[in-house]
């Protein structure tokens, strides 16, 4: 890519590609083409196609989705797979048709077996059972990631794909429903905080509403009472972190650096081309909810609700791969729950 170059970042302003613009802008990156949900939507193949006719981007970012947590897996699950594979079969199709140099289609670790061997190297992918939980959503990633494969093979287009793990930061969801694990404790114990400190003008604001009564209502909803914190499952499962501008760094250096041709192999059998994206660290969700607890200053008791599941066991990625490209982490999970709790109280 040159500093010139025009550069279409699908999801601008989600936690992704909020992060990979602001990654682009700081290297010096100038010339980009945006559009909001609103301006456009991806899942109309008609809008999608228009987008690309007039505006001819040369390299493309896919980090638009529809994502969540646990919950919001499990209870949308028409939802997350339709609209992302709607989104990835627009996107992936018309840069093709439209000449785009190079593609970076942006997946999920969730896409690995629920069992698959830890740490989950790429080519345990399709290898067992999906967990139930996430299914819908994983099923349309792996279509993704076979999507520019065989656009690869077949035309010779340079579309790559990296699986990121679990990522947080700047521009998360904080969504006390449809939010990811880390953003979502993290709300939970500020809300809480605020619920035995009494601070109800500061629960109302966080809540935008002007009833305390109600606000109140809606945190014991959420499993947030005085007498503590209603969390899902046994806080076994352990899980991988990584800061979204981390993340963001990697995927600028892979489009800056890598081609398909340097990760295809040559096998006469193309598969599991896509990269994972980490730390090749992880942590118990309970350990990161103490963490969490310690971070924000909440006093009160996190209480683990057993009858809810747990997910899948464990989900480490193995970077090895990414790491013998040339690229590391530099953020630690400790150093990020502070700088994402300070982002979430700027918000």
């Amino acid at each position: 890519m040159n500093k010139d170059s025009k550069i279409y970042v699908a999801g601008h302003r989600g936690l992704v590609g909020s992060a990979i613009v602001s990654e682009l802008k700081e290297l010096g990156y100038t010339n980009f083409v945006l559009r909001t949900h609103k301006e456009l939507d991806l899942t109309n193949q008609q809008a999608t196609a228009g987008f690309f006719e007039v505006e001819k981007p040369e390299y493309v970012f896919l980090a638009a989705a529809s994502v969540g947590g646990i919950v919001a897996n499990n209870t949308y699950r028409a939802d997350f797979i339709y609209k992302n594979l709607m989104i990835q079969n627009n996107v992936i199709h018309h840069s093709y048709l439209n000449g785009v140099k190079k593609l970076l289609f942006l997946g999920s670790t969730c896409i690995y077996p629920k069992m698959a061997p830890q740490p989950m190297p790429e080519d345990s992918l399709l290898t067992g059972p999906l967990e139930y939980t996430n299914e819908p959503y994983a099923v349309a990633k792996i279509a993704g990631i076979k999507m520019c494969e065989s656009y690869n093979l077949q035309y010779g287009t340079n579309f790559i794909s990296v699986m990121p793990t679990n990522l947080y930061g700047p521009n998360d969801n904080f969504d006390l429903e449809k939010s990811h694990v880390l953003p979502a404790l993290i709300r939970k114990m500020h809300l809480g905080k605020l619920l035995m400190e009494g601070d109800e003008q500061a629960l109302m604001e966080d809540l935008g509403v002007d009833n305390y009564a109600f606000a109140k209502a809606e945190l014991h909803k959420h499993g947030i009472t005085e007498n503590g914190i209603s969390l899902w499952g046994t806080g076994s499962p352990k899980r991988e972190f990584l800061w979204s501008h981390d993340m963001a760094k990697a995927c600028v250096f892979l489009m800056e650096n890598k081609d398909f041709t340097d990760v295809k192999g040559n096998d006469k059998e193309v598969r599991n081309t896509h990269l994972n994206i980490g730390t090749g660290e992880d942590i118990a969700i309970k350990d990161l909810a103490e963490l969490i607890k310690k971070t924000v200053g909440y006093e009160g008791n996190l209480n683990w609700d057993s009858s809810k599941p747990d997910g899948t066991p464990r989900k480490l990625t193995d970077v090895s791969k990414l790491h013998e490209l040339g690229w590391k982490h530099e953020v630690d999970l400790e150093k990020g729950v502070v700088m994402m709790y300070e982002a979430y109280l700027k918000s």
